[in-house]
Formats: C-alpha cells, structure tokens, sequence
C-alpha cells in the first residue's frame, strides 16, 4: 500500500487546491467586511502603516520599535475584533481558515506526514483499489436476512439465526454511527461463510463515507508487513509508514486471523499491535473461524485476555451463505489488490 509519484502527487494537488480555494474565500470574506465595515478598511491601512514605521525606526537603531510596534498593533486587533462583534462576526472572520488547522493545509507538520495527509493516502490507495468495488456491494444498504435461517432454534442464544442476526445488524450499525465518538473493538467468530467479512466491510464503507481512516488486511497480509518492517526496514521507507498506518489508522480490520502461519514472531507482533492500539484508543475489528477457547491455544494467555477483557465478542452461527448463493467463498485475501 505504498504510493507511487503519481499517487503522491494527486494528494499535494488536493492540498494545493485546497489552498487556493482557502485564499480565495478568505479573500470574499475580506472584501465583505471592508464593504459593510469599512473602518475596518482603515484599521487594517493603519497596521501596514505602523509596521513600515516601526521598520523605519529600526533600521535607525531605536530598540524600542519592536515592543511599541507590538503594543500598538494589539490596539487595532481589539478594536477591529469590537467592530467585527457587532455586526455579528467571530474575531477570525477574516483569517484564513483551514481544513485542517494542525498542518494549515500542507499536508505536513514539522517535516512528517500530518495525520490528514495518512487519512488522504489511505483513501487515494482504496479508491484505485477493487476493494472499493467490493464496499460498493458489501455495505448496510445491501444486507439482507433472507439467507439467514428462520425457522430453527439455536440453543446458545435461544432464538433462529435470522433473528439473532437483526440484533448483530444493530449492535454493527451502533458501532459504526458512534464510532468517531466512543471507538471500541469487535472479534466476530464464527465457521467460514457466515458473515463476518460481509459485516466488516459494511462497518469499513460506513466509516470510510464518514473519513474515518480505515485499513482492512488479511491477517496474512498484516503479518508480511510486520516482517517485511523488521527485516527490511533499511529499504522500505513506505513499508514503515504503513506499519505505522496499522498502529494509528482509526479503525484496523484484520481478516481470518489464524489462517496465518504461526509462531512466536506472529504471537508477539499480534500482541503488540493489539496491545499499542488500546494504548492509543483506536478502533479494531477482528474476524476469525477461530473460538476463544481456540484463539487462546493458538497464540498466548495475555491476547486472549487482551480482547476478552477489551473487545465485544460477537459470535455468529447457521451455514456457508455463499453456498446458497452459489458462488466460491472468496474474502479480500483471495482478490488482487
């Protein structure tokens, strides 16, 4: 997921429409002051007068110019914030005002991609991607129970799939509108083709719509990069940044978790992204054929206590949907990306 030239130079154009489109409106709001208020016009002539007269005196070795300057300068933003005040206008009106305040549209802070800037990458790479075809499908208006079984009473939750599974749509909707808010972790569990990928992909085009920054990977896939940035990490500029986009992206979905291959390399970076993710407050979705008992066995105590004790486990129940579609069972795993 790393961006070529051209990817890289499609999201500076954003940003450098962004700041044409900033100056000009700032430019409309100025313009509509100095018309309605026009001792406003005045004010702002006297500031451009008072700096060429402090540069004047400086340039004569008065020392005092600078803290004059500042006094007299703070005398006119008062009384210009006076005259904003009452006729209705916030004292900013007539800055320039940002999309994202933290870099002012530049995209970076301090030399480092600033967090919109990873927000924008993250879409660009979806957007050229087939997942984005997939989410165009796979999303809450698309859902259905139809393929749910009515009829016959599951013993561990007391009542038919189809009706357990209007609940799991719920509680997945809840999640997704209260996300930017609340956040929180979900593990669905469940044997292959029930529906956990289905669910993950409607919660991901929900957040994504929303400019949520989301990164679906299979659990495969998260691992290769985990590898790939300890061992390569001398060439892999981009391979790092995406190992950082999956500790602080907004929401991490992780696909079939233990159909990876297993060791303690896999355990210990498993723990560690679960684990940085709470310590961040970011959202996490896991999906996985696997039951607690299981997910226990395979990897270590402190995972399994980990998402116990921090994820709504959600379990789901009934027969391979995609058998009664017809069609193979297939997840982002098996799609060239």
């Amino acid at each position: 997921m790393a961006l070529s030239n051209s990817q890289y130079n499609a999201i500076m154009r954003i940003y450098n429409q962004r700041q044409f489109q900033n100056k000009y409106e700032q430019d409309k709001r100025v313009e509509e002051i100095y018309r309605r208020i026009p001792q406003i016009r005045q004010l702002d002539e006297a500031v451009s007068t008072q700096a060429a007269a402090c540069a004047r005196r400086l340039l004569k070795g008065d020392a005092g110019a600078r803290e004059a300057l500042k006094g007299q300068l703070e005398d006119l933003r008062e009384q210009k914030a006076v005259l904003l005040g009452a006729y209705g206008y916030k004292p900013d009106y007539m800055e320039m005002q940002y999309h994202c305040p933290e870099c002012q549209d530049t995209g970076y802070v301090k030399g480092k991609k600033c967090q919109c800037f990873k927000k924008e990458e993250i879409r660009l790479l979806y957007s050229q991607s087939n997942i984005e075809d997939v989410l165009a499908k796979e999303n809450f208006s698309a859902f259905t129970f139809a393929y749910y079984d009515n009829k016959e009473v599951i013993p561990q939750i007391g009542m038919t799939v189809a009706d357990y599974m209007k609940q799991v749509y719920e509680w997945c909707r809840e999640y997704a509108e209260g996300f930017k808010s609340k956040g929180g972790n979900l593990i669905f569990t469940g044997s292959t083709g029930v529906g956990k990928t289905f669910l993950t992909n409607c919660i991901a085009r929900e957040l994504i719509d929303r400019y949520q920054s989301v990164i679906y990977l299979s659990a495969n896939d998260m691992f290769d990069i985990f590898s790939r940035n300890k061992f390569h990490y001398e060439t892999e500029e981009e391979m790092r940044d995406m190992y950082e986009y999956i500790l602080d992206c907004d929401l991490l979905i992780i696909d079939d978790l233990g159909t990876e291959l297993n060791n303690t390399f896999v355990s210990s970076q498993l723990f560690y992204c679960i684990n940085e993710r709470l310590i961040r407050k970011k959202g996490t979705i896991i999906s996985t054929n696997l039951s607690m008992d299981m997910l226990r066995d395979t990897y270590s105590d402190r995972i399994s206590s980990r998402i116990i004790s921090q994820y709504s486990i959600i379990p789901l129940y009934g027969g391979d949907i995609r058998l009664k579609l017809g069609r193979p069972a297939k997840s982002y795993s098996d799609k060239k990306r």
